[in-house]
């Protein structure tokens, strides 16, 4: 899902050529290194094992293909994550940028690697778990927050799946990656563009004015889910999820909450403080006595439930998330530029914003009979803030997400692509080549149909996949995306689908 940022978040005035991410020309990343095995697959990118020739040392690079860079936007995103990785690179928690090197198709960003795997699968791996461990996690991840705002970086994306430990040594360090989304920022300066991933985005964000507290939310929300298994604000559709995190309370009466520290509970209450002003900072996480005092987080293991529970958070984020690649590599470019002169077609006063008279005019001017009411429907779907205006970020959110993500033709492809011998289900087997394919590590395939197997045969069925796609707990989607209705902006214009075989 391509992401809107604002003009004023540039932070590179570089002049550059078209249809080039760096401002100077690099040396041929196959001169230096050897590409080897697929590590893992982005929204943007693939991520390979590769080799330095000259010392035989291990590296990750990530490969960016520029088709996928639709606009000069785009582009600049990329340009800013490797301004920001350099920024960062003296940090030990943060994954080191080692060079980055283009040619006319690929962008490539050559990195530390990180062998260890990421943030869950490890806990779930060791097989017990404690508050004790759980705090040390919490002060390397909030260490990296407090760098990254001392440098005046803001994440915008702190999940568990961006932080990995950098070997499968039990002293290993856990390291952050991917700082596609984050931004510099200045003192004082507030962003109103909808980013991050929906069980982890703060409520400032959701009413599109928000500074750097909003990691600290973030992190609070991973740390509720190290110590119960299951995220604080959960709801059957996204919308439900936002509503959560605007107004859920956080439970700390059921099970393990019970036998969880009064000091645990109290850290996470001051994270996920709803108001940002009164919100812990970096630093007053830092210096909590649950993470300071040794004595203060108990090191008895934690319940079982607990493993268990979140082997089957991560395992279903994986499959959701190769499934939802599958289908965004059916979507075309063209259509995405298409919805792009859609959204300048419709944003007559060039604001950047669509406004309901706007929307209203554009509908007529392509002979569009839907009712005020349903045009309503459209812009409260598109605008959860219910600020009256859509942005061009939300636009696409809005059209490409039910439109596409969740079209018939769509979810067929996907389980097509896991059901290779086309029998009809997906069995633990096509599971564990897909994740192969997908350079995917230690996966619990067995909770991850058992999550998922509604008849108990130890197998997917096309209506218990399809159930899965179509639950709204955003596991897994990068972006955060909006809109629960039975038809998008895109219906409402008329654009068709290119994916469909329809006329």
């Amino acid at each position: 899902m391509n992401k809107k940022t604002n003009s004023s978040s540039s932070s590179s005035t570089t002049t550059k050529p078209a249809g080039t991410v760096l401002p100077y020309q690099t040396p041929r990343l196959r001169d230096h290194y050897l590409l080897g095995k697929k590590l893992g697959q982005g929204q943007f990118g693939t991520t390979y094992q590769c080799t330095h020739k000259a010392t035989g040392t291990l590296y990750a690079c990530k490969s960016i293909p520029k088709r996928k860079l639709l606009c000069r936007e785009d582009y600049d995103d990329v340009w800013r994550e490797i301004q920001i990785m350099h920024h960062l690179s003296e940090h030990p928690s943060v994954v080191q940028i080692k060079g980055t090197y283009e040619d006319s198709v690929f962008v490539h960003l050559v990195m530390e690697l990180c062998a260890g795997g990421e943030l869950f699968d490890r806990i779930v791996a060791k097989g017990h778990y404690s508050e004790r461990e759980a705090a040390k996690l919490i002060k390397t991840i909030v260490g990296v927050v407090e760098a990254c705002h001392s440098l005046g970086v803001m994440h915008r994306d702190l999940k568990p799946e961006n932080f990995l430990f950098d070997s499968p040594a039990d002293d290993a360090i856990l390291k952050a990656t991917d700082f596609g989304l984050s931004i510099f920022y200045k003192p004082g300066q507030y962003f109103s563009d909808v980013v991050g991933s929906p069980y982890y985005v703060a409520p400032e964000v959701l009413c599109k004015y928000y500074g750097p507290e909003v990691d600290i939310w973030s992190a609070g929300v991973i740390l509720y889910i190290l110590l119960s298994g299951v995220p604080p604000f959960w709801a059957e559709t996204e919308s439900g999820i936002f509503r959560q995190i605007l107004h859920g309370k956080i439970d700390f009466a059921s099970e393990p909450w019970p036998s969880i520290s009064d000091s645990a509970k109290d850290l996470i209450r001051k994270m996920l403080e709803r108001d940002p002003r009164q919100r812990i900072s970096a630093h007053e996480v830092l210096c909590h006595p649950w993470i300071v005092d040794d004595r203060v987080a108990p090191d008895k293991p934690l319940d079982s439930a607990v493993l268990s529970r979140l082997k089957q958070f991560s395992a279903m984020n994986k499959l959701k998330k190769m499934a939802l690649r599958v289908i965004a590599e059916r979507l075309s470019e063209e259509e995405i530029g298409g919805l792009k002169e859609l959204f300048k077609m419709i944003d007559t006063d060039n604001s950047g914003t669509i406004t309901f008279q706007e929307l209203k005019a554009g509908l007529k001017k392509v002979g569009s009979e839907l009712m005020e009411s349903e045009i309503k429907s459209l812009m409260e779907a598109a605008d959860i803030d219910n600020s009256g205006t859509i942005d061009y970020g939300e636009f696409l959110a809005a059209t490409l997400h039910i439109n596409k993500m969740e079209r018939e033709e769509n979810l067929v492809a996907a389980f097509s692509f896991f059901d290779k011998d086309g029998s009809g289900y997906i069995t633990i087997d096509e599971l564990q080549n897909a994740c192969k394919e997908f350079g995917l590590g230690d996966v619990h395939l067995d909770e991850m149909i058992k999550e998922i197997d509604q008849d108990n045969d130890g197998r997917i069925d096309y209506g218990e996949f399809t159930a899965m796609m179509r639950k709204g707990d955003g596991i897994g989607r990068s972006r955060t995306m909006r809109s629960n209705l039975n038809f998008t902006i895109a219906d409402a214009f008329g654009v068709k689908d290119p994916t469909s075989d329809t006329n």
